[in-house]
């Protein structure tokens, strides 16, 4: 399941995201009034702006065929209006309008074109009407799919493989966000309410554009918080599936191993050697293997459901108890040969370590007087190693192998580490990480 989850696409809510940054940094009546009033107050005095010279002048309206205006004033003078103005505008043949021209000079003439409409008729131009009317779904549009387009690509940098990030991370993606912010402020669409033009904020009249700034704050904002819940989140969401994945796993182990160890063949073995005892008369390692059965049971029952590390000394006594069964009913033919320091034995690897290791190479492998078998628990490079020679069975048992892929499952689930298994024509081995006390 936690694979499934890490396969799924997030572009999707990336997108859906994205759109709802671009909607409101677009669409929010409280950043279109900034925008609004910020173009406005570009306009308001006369300025020079590029090496034009802003003027008002009053004159009448005339449109040509082809849809071209001149506004004719009182001083005689003619103001080119394009045709763009005279459609967007609603302007009529016949206007009376006073307006702010750029005076432009070339080498044989010198022309006036009309940047703003002041009055039209006499009453003031209402721009924040055009703007908020239908013709000026391109201008939305452009901006819509800009900060569109910036929005997904800050959560690309943000949540690409940093659902795992570090606080340092995180930091290090946020300073990236804010510097692509910084550099796409440059070209941010900034629409032109006297002309219906849009362009960038770097060809702009003023630096620092209000509304592109309250947006882009805004749009960055929305961005690191989101991507810092959303991280949170899918933590939270991937703690609680591997806990269950845990619960289901300490319960498959658990049966798997009452199911392979108290089950009618076990029992019959552990009573046939009990039983032999008796018979000798052995009433010291009778009592011992009494002693030793009961031990091995309770341990399996305490630690089948335990998700928790236990010592290795808990292990190495259980393997102890364990291995004595197997002495008992093999006599003389099997032989435990352990080699573990005593410095290791406050280490931690997860419960019920051992007794499939221990009872896999029990049943996989020939136990004779003549080739008597030998099972080696030692410790290397702070790993437990558990190995045998292989003496192969003249009719081989067929394994499932789900005692080594739970075992493997356990480990990485508690510990976030897995055990190695190093399988040759002439020995098996099984290498189990441990951990220090304070490692976890």
């Amino acid at each position: 399941m936690i694979k499934r989850l890490n396969s799924r696409s997030p572009y999707v809510g990336y997108a859906f995201i994205a759109v709802v940054i671009s909607l409101v940094c677009n669409f929010s009546y409280l950043l279109l009034l900034v925008s609004y009033q910020s173009d406005m107050g570009n306009h308001r005095n006369p300025r020079q702006r590029d090496n034009r010279v802003i003027v008002e002048r009053e004159g009448v309206l005339s449109v040509s065929g082809d849809g071209f205006g001149y506004i004719v004033t009182k001083g005689g003078d003619s103001i080119y209006v394009d045709r763009h103005n005279v459609h967007w505008l609603g302007l009529m043949q016949g206007d009376t309008l006073r307006v702010e021209a750029s005076q432009q000079k070339h080498i044989e003439a010198e022309h006036l074109i009309m940047r703003r409409v002041v009055q039209r008729n006499g009453d003031e131009y209402d721009y924040g009407a055009l703007f908020r009317g239908s013709e000026q779904w391109h201008i939305l549009l452009y901006q819509f799919v800009f900060y569109f387009v910036l929005s997904f690509v800050l959560l690309l940098v943000m949540n690409t493989k940093g659902r795992d990030a570090t606080w340092r991370q995180f930091m290090v993606r946020s300073l990236i966000c804010l510097l692509i912010s910084f550099a796409a402020y440059f070209v941010s669409p900034v629409p032109l309410i006297y002309s219906g033009e849009v362009i960038p904020v770097y060809k702009s009249r003023q630096f620092v554009e209000l509304a592109v700034v309250l947006k882009s704050c805004f749009m960055v904002a929305v961005v690191i918080l989101y991507s810092r819940i959303y991280t949170l989140i899918y933590r939270e969401q991937q703690i609680s599936l591997e806990n269950e994945l845990l619960k289901n796993e300490n319960l498959t182990t658990r049966y798997n191993m009452l199911a392979s160890q108290i089950n009618p063949h076990f029992l019959f073995n552990s009573l046939s050697s009990l039983s032999m005892l008796v018979r000798e008369k052995d009433d010291e390692r009778a009592l011992k293997y009494i002693d030793q059965l009961a031990y091995t049971f309770r341990y399996i029952v305490q630690n089948g459901n335990n998700s928790n590390c236990v010592k290795l000394r808990s292990e190495m006594q259980f393997a102890e108890a364990y291995s004595y069964l197997f002495k008992i009913r093999y006599a003389d033919k099997i032989f435990f040969d352990v080699d573990v320091d005593e410095a290791y034995m406050d280490w931690l690897l997860p419960p019920m370590s051992l007794q499939p290791l221990i009872g896999n190479a029990v049943k996989h492998n020939v136990i004779t007087s003549k080739k008597p078998f030998h099972v080696s628990i030692r410790v290397e490079d702070e790993m437990l190693v558990v190995s045998n020679k292989r003496i192969p069975q003249l009719e081989p048992q067929d394994g499932t192998g789900l005692g080594l892929a739970n075992l493997n499952s356990r480990f990485e689930l508690i510990m976030n580490r897995s055990i190695e298994v190093r399988s040759s024509d002439e020995e098996f081995a099984v290498r189990l990480p441990l951990v220090k006390p304070d490692a976890l």
